[in-house]
């Protein structure tokens, strides 16, 4: 088979495909999406350069497989795929273990003050008492979207001493010794800190928004880790000025180009946002570790492999 890698992906992929099927791999990372040639292409391996719709799997007759590395989706017709007999591989697997880390590494440094501390350090400033933090043990953790990703945020959690409790609006039955399973209207009512762990889709895009923020009972931490477009950001701005919101982690931000490589930081929202002391950024960096770029394409082959 003829398989056309479109994103760059540790290499370890490749070099199985060829290992033990012998398949031929092909490179093209800057052709448009309108001039490639897909004719005679049978797997496809993508991040999140472009777009894959009707239209283009309508240029691919052979295609038989996507392979997307990460977790995200948004980028592919999956409905169109299902209707061509095209199958879709994602690697949530991969990525988990990086995105629950950094999610408990980011609140860690919210809690404690680590930004400021440090810059004030830096900077020649002891204040310890403008720096007194507050503990995790004893809040009450919310995971919204208890997939893949939310329940090992949940993993991590359980040493904390904090209560977990988590939201899905597509699984039931899921609670356990760590998690409790309750209803949106229970986050809102006992939520101390929420973390989002959603995909993006038509029913999660601006997610949180202005009244999503203003029906929580207590002043939350807001975590992102998911997708940009599922948070409002002129929504943030307003909870955080009123006091709805005591702050936010930020790993994405509704800025983003959808390849992820790209954000209008110049955005004038943007500006107000990055002006508060209490919002945390990182650059789309949760899931981006060492470790994860190898188990990303490990278990992409794994699935591909045990298929074809």
């Amino acid at each position: 088979m003829n398989i056309l890698f479109l994103d760059s992906v540790h290499p370890i992929l490749e070099e199985r495909l060829i290992a033990e099927r012998g398949w031929n791999c092909i490179h093209d990372y800057k052709t448009s999406k309108e001039d490639l040639n897909m004719k005679g292409v049978n797997g496809l391996v993508i991040r999140s350069r472009f777009t894959i719709d009707d239209t283009f799997l309508s240029k691919s007759p052979d295609l038989k497989f996507i392979a997307r590395s990460g977790s995200g989706l948004e980028n592919i017709d999956l409905e169109a795929c299902a209707n061509r007999n095209v199958i879709v591989y994602n690697s949530p697997e991969g990525n988990s273990t990086a995105v629950a880390e950094h999610a408990i590494g980011m609140l860690l440094m919210f809690a404690n003050n680590l930004r400021r501390a440090d810059a004030e350090v830096r900077n020649r400033e002891w204040n310890r008492e403008k720096n007194r933090g507050f503990e995790i043990e004893g809040k009450t953790v919310a995971i919204i979207g208890y997939g893949v990703m939310g329940s090992a945020f949940a993993k991590r959690l359980k040493g904390f001493g904090c209560r977990v409790i988590a939201f899905d609006k597509y699984k039931k039955n899921f609670g356990n010794e760590g998690v409790e399973e309750v209803s949106m209207e229970e986050v809102f009512d006992q939520a101390d800190i929420v973390s989002l762990h959603v995909p993006l889709k038509e029913d999660t895009h601006y997610l949180v928004d202005e009244s999503w923020l203003s029906s929580f009972k207590k002043s939350i931490v807001l975590m992102n880790t998911s997708r940009g477009p599922v948070v409002k950001i002129a929504a943030v701005i307003a909870a955080i000025s009123d006091g709805t919101l005591k702050g936010a982690c930020l790993d994405v931000i509704e800025y983003e180009e959808k390849s992820f490589e790209n954000i209008g930081l110049n955005h004038s929202e943007f500006k107000v946002l990055s002006e508060f002391d209490n919002v945390l950024f990182s650059p789309h960096v949760a899931g981006w570790t060492v470790e994860s770029y190898v188990k990303l394409s490990s278990f992409l082959a794994d699935k591909i492999l045990r298929d074809f």
